[in-house]
């Protein structure tokens, strides 16, 4: 059986400039209770309710969540996807769920070999509880750019210029 593959410190980077580090928990725009580097805290973690977290104990949430994600998707996608899909997708699937994306028309889409049907579905995933929110527009378009493969510095140009808009996105 072939290991993983595993999220870059690129990848890594790109979800950690949107979950940012909240040492203890809160309720996320979900209403799920939270911490971290955007851990959503499980029925078994009761103690994480009322923990204040280190940056590295954090960290080492979040490599625990991407693991989980890396092995699933490292299962399902198609041999022609790249480190940077493969990147933008553990984002994806971290912040909406693994069992979001498995029902989704963008792993349809990845699986049929389209790369830029594939990248057109990430804005559709905009909303939470109903609501379209300017932080998950904003996301999702610098996972879209990562998925094409476009560079750091202009997705941080994107993000930046989606980010200075007022109004609704």
């Amino acid at each position: 059986m072939q290991s993983p593959l595993t999220t870059s410190a690129r990848g890594l980077e790109l979800i950690r400039s949107f979950e940012k580090f909240e040492p203890k928990a809160y309720l996320c725009p979900a209403g799920k209770l939270t911490i971290g580097y955007g851990h959503v805290i499980k029925a078994s973690e009761p103690h994480l309710r009322s923990k204040t977290l280190t940056q590295g104990e954090a960290e080492a949430l979040l490599r625990d969540d991407c693991r989980t994600v890396e092995v699933y998707l490292s299962a399902v996608l198609p041999d022609w996807v790249r480190p940077h899909h493969f990147d933008a997708l553990v984002s994806f699937c971290f912040n909406c769920g693994v069992k979001a994306f498995d029902g989704s028309t963008l792993r349809v889409k990845i699986k049929q070999g389209d790369r830029q049907a594939a990248q057109g579905e990430f804005h559709k995933w905009i909303f939470s509880k109903g609501r379209r929110l300017r932080g998950l527009v904003v996301r999702r378009a610098c996972e879209a750019l990562m998925f094409a493969g476009c560079s750091d510095s202009t997705i941080e140009t994107e993000r930046r210029r989606l980010e200075a808009l007022k109004g609704p996105l």
